[in-house]
């Protein structure tokens, strides 16, 4: 019998910027993401070593990494890219990892947080996590089978 189920935990989520990588979970139940927190890149090596320390503290038993992907559909330019940060996580993390599309994260994010009342610094402090958790909460509702109406 495959094993189709998935393990049971946290799932972690990251927005992979130039600069900084939002950082999202869900809860152990795998329904609600939550904006976790916004990590300055430092070096691959840094920023894994930091993954590792999260997943370790919080049972996380999946990762997944916001791909770029077009309007259309497409993998979009910085693709190549974040699936080769990916693939070096891959060999350095003990969890699995998935792709899942980004397209718009970013936009819902700052609508969410603009929503807030949250402007200028507040915003931009925010907002990759916040990304993050929209990645991932997309992905969760995805798994469970839900549409936007459920939502």
């Amino acid at each position: 019998m495959p094993n189709d189920t998935p393990s049971p935990g946290r799932v972690m989520a990251l927005d992979l910027g130039e600069k900084r990588i939002g950082i999202a979970l869900s809860d152990p139940t795998r329904i609600i993401a939550s904006a976790h927190s916004v990590l300055a890149r430092r070096s691959r090596l840094e920023d894994t070593a930091h993954y590792g320390r999260l997943i370790a503290e919080n049972g996380v038993t999946l990762l997944v990494v916001g791909l770029p992907m077009t309007l259309g559909g497409r993998e979009g330019e910085r693709a190549g890219w974040v699936r080769d940060y990916a693939a070096d996580l891959a060999e350095r993390l003990p969890v699995p990892i998935v792709f899942w599309d980004e397209s718009l994260s970013t936009v819902e994010a700052e609508a969410a947080l603009r929503a807030q009342g949250r402007r200028g610094r507040k915003l931009r402090a925010r907002i990759d996590a916040v990304a993050a958790a929209v990645i991932l909460q997309s992905y969760l509702d995805a798994q469970r089978g839900a549409t936007p109406d459920d939502v």
